[in-house]
């Protein structure tokens, strides 16, 4: 297959339209968000983010052994995913963690965009602070609970749904139900079939999966839901449970964020703790005196929910809000990559991260990206657009070619009026002739007339029905590109570009640029 290149073009994120007010004042530095993170997303920041992070060697060694029990389930571990988890042991080394959920087939594609991002942003730190190692780091959310979020992806436009009776975790799942979906694929893709029939759950065959696209990279999938991680969760969930620390802080915060005109993106709750189970994630709220967890007929007194969390750490489960503090704990981590709307809910956090003094990462937003194919690059130019036009409202890019292809109204009055003078001329020649040829003459004159006109509707009604086509190709180009109105990273599979580009990734990875806070396009030349 023909090696595409790429055209790059870089656009500000504010003119596409697609990025709330919190993201773009973020990226311009604006001064009213400063006091809601540590250190802004720049090369140069990452000097005092290394000397901010405390890691201990007794914390990097329980690091690796859960990694390496978890690699375990990879049949031929990649050398420079092993040479990064053995890497973790050292005090020099530091990750860049993003996080997603365990989308089948990866989901949308800004999964594989955040992941990218983080691959990239250690390769630029490595060249500026060459004395230390960076590894790119994937937080599987294993124990999310949400399956209508994961159960389902849209491959060429049709969507493909994993039906299953499961509950609880996600990542507890069996993949059994899987080979359904791959049956119903228009094509075989081996990574994925060897992925989801031979792994025994979903985090399992995740791990197969991000390994596979992204082993020669280095990255390391980690699997929070895990006994020995989870025991340096302890000290959080002992002041979650006797003074609910977290919800207070964030309730500051977000007033501060709301004065601001700035929305919470994430709800805190009294106690943002779940309890875990192979068949369950609840939540765990305090009622008169006991710890119950709901929908179920589960309770425990203080003295007993403090011997469970000693005994299973892993059955008490981090929300959204714990979560971020939790990955920090036991990861050397400098750096989160994430969406808009994980960046807004960090904010919502520092307190949180002082107030358990760990240093609150560098959160950079992950690279976004429109790719535009050969065929519609092709579309594109014929309609004479430019890549940032896209962006453009349907209606308002109607407008702009209208305006483009404007002609003036189409007029056969000069022909008109040259063919009277000539049947005027022909008249009188006639008349002093045989003036009973007149007559004829004007009759013929008028015939003339009568074509003239036909003509001058049938070109005007032609011209018409081109720039119809012209609108409907724009329409078509539109909804190829945005698909159901939203960016194509926010709906469209990878296997999508990647079937028809198999250099679909590294084109990526040598596109994104985590640091220059730019859209990125990616046009097929």
């Amino acid at each position: 297959m023909e090696v595409s290149t790429m055209k790059i073009t870089k656009i500000d994120y504010v003119a596409t339209g697609a990025f709330s007010k919190v993201i773009t004042d973020y990226l311009c530095r604006g001064e009213a968000l400063q006091q809601f993170y540590n250190h802004f997303p720049a090369l140069e920041s990452f000097e005092a983010q290394i000397k901010e992070k405390q890691f201990s060697q007794e914390q990097r060694q329980v690091l690796h052994q859960a990694l390496q029990k978890q690699y375990a389930s990879i049949a031929e571990v990649d050398p420079k995913v092993q040479q990064n988890i053995d890497l973790l042991q050292q005090p020099n080394t530091f990750t860049v963690t993003t996080g997603h959920q365990l989308n089948i087939f990866t989901g949308p594609l800004y999964f594989v965009y955040k992941i990218i991002t983080a691959i990239n942003t250690c390769k630029q730190l490595k060249e500026r602070y060459p004395d230390y190692n960076f590894v790119p780091v994937y937080w599987m959310a294993t124990e999310d609970h949400d399956f209508a979020e994961v159960n389902h992806f849209t491959l060429f436009g049709k969507k493909y749904t994993w039906k299953t009776d499961q509950s609880g975790a996600v990542g507890r799942f069996s993949t059994e139900g899987l080979e359904q979906v791959l049956a119903e694929l228009p094509e075989a893709y081996p990574l994925f079939e060897e992925a989801y029939r031979h792994s025994k759950n979903l985090a399992d065959a995740t791990r197969a999966i991000t390994h596979g696209l992204f082993g020669e990279y280095g990255l390391v999938s980690i699997d929070g839901d895990d006994a020995t991680l989870k025991k340096a969760l302890l000290p959080v969930v002992e002041k979650e449970l006797t003074g609910q620390l977290s919800n207070k802080l964030v309730e500051e915060v977000d007033a501060q964020l709301e004065k601001l005109d700035y929305k919470q993106q994430v709800y805190s709750r009294d106690i943002n703790l779940f309890y875990l189970t192979d068949s369950f994630r609840e939540r765990i709220v305090l009622e008169d005196g006991q710890y119950k967890i709901l929908n179920t007929d589960i309770s425990f007194s203080l003295e007993e929910i403090r011997q469970e969390a000693a005994g299973h750490p892993e059955r008490f489960s981090p929300n959204v809000i714990l979560r971020p503090l939790y990955e920090e704990l036991i990861l050397p981590n400098l750096a989160y990559v994430g969406g808009g709307a994980e960046v807004a809910y960090w904010f919502q956090l520092k307190k949180v991260f002082e107030a358990y003094q760990v240093a609150f990462p560098v959160i950079m937003l992950r690279n976004s990206a429109l790719y535009i194919s050969r065929s519609n690059a092709n579309k594109m130019h014929k309609l004479e657009l430019q890549p940032e036009d896209l962006f453009q409202d349907y209606q308002d890019l109607k407008k702009q070619l209208s305006s483009q292809i404007h002609e003036e109204e189409i007029s056969l009055e000069a022909q008109r009026k040259a063919v009277a003078e000539a049947y005027a001329e022909v008249e009188k020649l006639a008349g002093e002739i045989d003036p009973t040829l007149v007559k004829a003459v004007g009759a013929e004159e008028q015939k003339a007339h009568n074509a003239l006109q036909m003509l001058e509707k049938k070109i005007s009604k032609a011209r018409d029905n081109k720039h119809e086509q012209t609108f409907k190709q724009l329409e078509t180009l539109k909804d190829k590109l945005f698909p159901d109105g939203v960016l194509q990273e926010r709906k469209d599979n990878l296997l999508t570009y990647k079937t028809n580009n198999p250099d679909f990734i590294p084109a990526l990875v040598e596109a994104f640029d985590p640091f220059d806070l730019k859209f990125t396009i990616l046009e097929e030349e």
